[in-house]
């Protein structure tokens, strides 16, 4: 699973397109963590998370939107920056 981003010490990764399931989504990973988020709003689509770092993950979400449905329909992954 490629890592995405990193930044304040959340992990962003994706599957594979061809190994994984509609509707698009990222991994997000923070400690003991784990939760994935909606490409299309950024919201909570399974597992849990810290408030303040699922806030952060629908914030890089928003700002990286295009890039992520790009890679989640081409497989082509790139880095991405953290937030600021």
């Amino acid at each position: 699973m490629p890592t995405i981003s990193v930044f304040y010490g959340i992990y962003i990764m994706m599957y594979l397109k061809n190994k994984e399931h509609n509707p698009p989504h990222i991994h997000a990973f923070y400690g003991n963590e784990a939760a994935t988020f909606y490409i299309s709003s950024g919201e909570l689509y399974e597992g849990s998370f810290p408030s303040r770092a699922m806030k952060m993950v629908k914030e890089f979400i928003l700002k990286y939107q295009d890039e992520l449905m790009k890679m989640w329909e081409t497989g082509v992954y790139k880095k991405l920056k953290g937030l600021d």
